[in-house]
């Protein structure tokens, strides 16, 4: 399981499946290049509701991913109907000069590119990473952070 964030507090997911073979093989996850069938063809349109998300992937800082959305509550009885499993990669870049710092929530993504600490890059890239936990607000049945003694 991965460590990502959203609205400010830690989730975890598991990436299965990605669109890019070089992303694909660097995540350890199935190339599955129809994946990017998934997104809209054309430029953004307002209120145009798509089956993608937006996960943010920072380049040049360690850190999580981000994500757009997450399930509330998690399993069946969820009813977000913002969330999806599929997410397209936006790539987050500090500026030369800038001094980056954990960023955990879009928003936060947003207000960086806004100071003119980061830039974004939209990519053509669809991950399958469903989010199957988020701390205290719950997990997915038989889904546990404990591990395992070794």
């Amino acid at each position: 399981m991965l460590r990502g964030w959203f609205e400010g507090e830690e989730v975890f997911y598991i990436t299965t499946d990605v669109s890019h073979a070089d992303v694909a093989e660097a995540k350890g996850a199935n190339f599955a290049p129809r994946l990017a069938d998934a997104l809209p063809v054309g430029p953004p349109v307002p209120g145009r509701r798509s089956s993608v998300d937006k996960v943010y992937a920072v380049t040049n800082f360690k850190q999580e991913s981000i994500f757009a959305s997450a399930p509330y509550p998690m399993g069946s009885a969820s009813r977000d109907t913002a969330y999806s499993p599929l997410w397209q990669m936006v790539k987050v870049t500090w500026a030369a000069g800038k001094h980056p710092q954990t960023l955990k929530s879009e928003e936060a993504v947003l207000a960086a590119v806004d100071s003119g600490a980061v830039t974004l890059e939209a990519t053509r890239v669809v991950l399958n990473c469903p989010i199957v936990h988020r701390g205290p607000k719950g997990a997915l049945p038989r889904v546990s952070l404990i591990q395992p003694a070794r």
